[in-house]
């Protein structure tokens, strides 16, 4: 079986380099076939052979987009990445910064949605063309395999190893993150990148319980949100299999579901322990993740505190396909873990005492207690007639006048007299209640009423009584209750996140690089000229000439199109 697909990887090399449309398909089959038949050594030794062809230009485009899914099938299946991993992360760079090129050239041209990276055609090269010239054909190309890219990408970093590398290039990491940013809200593959890319940020934190005044260092990776964190952090320290603060020990099987597990049908609900908060007594979320905790000294500082009630998750992963782990390093000893509680925040009681704030002012009311006068006349609200009527409704009626005509009133026999004796409790029920209601808007207000004219008005034509609003709500007799809970919780971070339009890592998007306006390489660029009339000279401006451009990018800094390659929309194979 090893000496068979030694074979056929063999077959998909050579497909590659040669750019064979018709033995690259089968090729890959195979190799996806044999390779879950094979030791994981084979497999490494296949993907130490592709970092070549990812790194270099020795395959047309699209077959390197291929090549990194193959990579990351086998990656899937078990087998350490190693420099292809590396070389997947570096290559997603290169045709991230093309697509968004080719994005920001869509914008210009018309707007609209771009296409589907799997749906280009000669039309969309054709419409960025008028925008980027000579160099849309290699920004359609990176859009047209940036999806793949980025798939592989996705696979690389939910590796230890491949995260750990971003560690250590800063710069890299920040490209990426720019990168996803701006591709996310077009592709959702991109959404899980910058997941991962936040995830690699952060894998250890100064754990401080307030109960017991202990710190412990912990270290961490592969934990996708904070009720991972949570989780994994009460099955390390409670009780005596951990580090002995007191409380209930994790299920077993919800721990397992947040290492490396499936999740248990029968052990779904997950129950809190703590309410996590910084060190400047900020709630930390479960929802977020470990890289938002903020820092002290660079080092993430999480203070558990007491519930203020209960909690309860979800057992598993965001990332099921990422392995988690959390051990705590070492405890900090007495006298430094004073020190350290000395530039924490005061606790807040979990149910604040009303005893220890200010009492509120006592509630406004508007009427004062005992018999109340009659209500005076408010615009819009109860008038003259309706108070009257209110407190007597016979002479009420006398002095309104004859009532407009009702069905009623058009046929009296169709009025019950429990109607009447109805109305008449419901009447002698307002002129005991009224003292104590709020007047309500009338319907219609009285032809008779009219505003008084200013003095010095003149003649001006009187203005129109506003209707009032008959769906208005009454007037509220006090203001809304206030509890020390509400003054006690913290602001939502979701809501604060919707306010201010951010995502996570929002801010590195301004870290990728300004192009340059540059020539390209002048015997490059002669190399490449397409045959064809020539167009007119550009106007002289006398303008110094730029410098020398780097003879591997064009003018927009696109990578420069592989030998092999031609300049037009037809360079995509037919079995794409």
């Amino acid at each position: 079986m090893v000496d068979e697909f030694r074979a056929a990887f063999q077959e998909l090399i050579d497909a590659s380099v040669a750019t064979d449309p018709q033995q690259f398909p089968p090729a890959v089959h195979k190799v996806y076939l044999l390779a879950s038949q094979i030791p994981a050594s084979e497999r490494e030794l296949a993907l130490e052979a592709l970092t070549p062809l990812l790194s270099g230009d020795h395959a047309a485009p699209g077959i390197i987009a291929d090549l990194s899914v193959v990579a990351g099938a086998l990656v899937e299946m078990g087998t350490d990445p190693g420099p292809a991993g590396i070389e997947t992360l570096h290559r997603l760079r290169t045709m991230g910064k093309g697509a968004i090129v080719f994005v920001r050239a869509w914008e210009r041209t018309g707007g609209g949605t771009p296409p589907d990276p799997d749906a280009v055609t000669a039309d969309a090269e054709a419409r960025v063309a008028a925008d980027l010239g000579p160099d849309a054909p290699a920004a359609t190309m990176c859009w047209w395999t940036i999806r793949r890219h980025g798939l592989a990408a996705r696979t690389m970093l939910s590796e230890s190893s491949v995260r750990a590398h971003i560690r250590r290039d800063p710069s890299l990491h920040a490209e990426l993150v720019a990168i996803a940013n701006q591709l996310s809200d077009l592709l959702t593959e991109f959404d899980e990148v910058r997941a991962l890319l936040r995830m690699a940020e952060a894998t250890s934190a100064l754990v401080m319980d307030r109960a017991s005044s202990r710190a412990f260092r912990v270290l961490f990776d592969g934990i996708g949100d904070n009720f991972q964190l949570h989780t994994l952090l009460a099955d390390a320290l409670i009780g005596p299999n951990g580090q002995g603060l007191s409380g209930e020990a994790p299920d077993p099987r919800w721990t397992a579901s947040f290492r490396d597990g499936p999740v248990d049908p029968t052990a779904q609900t997950v129950w809190g322990w703590w309410n996590m908060v910084a060190h400047d007594g900020s709630w930390v979320w479960n929802e977020g993740v470990p890289a938002e905790i903020p820092t002290v000294d660079g080092e993430h500082v999480l203070v558990l505190d007491e519930q203020p009630y209960p909690r309860s998750w979800t057992a598993g992963r965001r990332h099921m396909h990422v392995r988690g782990w959390l051990e705590v390093e070492s405890e900090l000893s007495r006298e430094e873990a004073e020190l350290w509680w000395k530039r924490v925040a005061p606790a807040e009681p979990a149910i604040p005492d009303p005893e220890d704030h200010t009492p509120l002012p006592e509630p406004v009311v508007l009427q004062p207690p005992g018999p109340a006068p009659d209500a005076q006349r408010v615009r819009g609200f109860l008038p003259e007639a309706k108070a009257q009527a209110a407190q007597d409704p016979q002479s009420a009626s006398e002095a309104a006048g004859p009532a407009p005509a009702t069905p009623e009133a058009l046929n009296p026999d169709a009025v019950s007299s429990a109607t009447a004796g109805s109305a008449q409790a419901s009447a002698e029920h307002a002129e005991d209640q009224a003292p104590l209601q709020t007047p309500q808007p009338l319907v219609e207000p009285p032809a008779a009423e009219q505003t008084p004219a200013p003095e010095g008005a003149g003649d001006a034509p009187p203005q129109p009584e506003p209707e009032p609003d008959i769906a208005a709500p009454a007037p509220v007799t006090t203001g809304p209750e206030f509890t020390f809970e509400d003054r006690a919780r913290p602001q939502n971070p979701f809501e604060a996140a919707h306010e201010t339009g951010g995502q996570p890592g929002d801010g590195l998007t301004a870290q990728i690089p300004v192009v340059a306006d540059t020539e390209p390489d002048p015997d490059t660029a002669e190399a490449e000229e397409p045959e064809g009339p020539e167009g007119p000279d550009p106007e002289d401006t006398g303008a110094q000439a730029p410098p020398a451009a780097n003879p591997n990018t064009t003018s927009t800094g696109l990578p420069r199109m592989p030998r092999g390659v031609s300049q037009s929309s037809a360079w995509g194979p037919t079995w794409r």
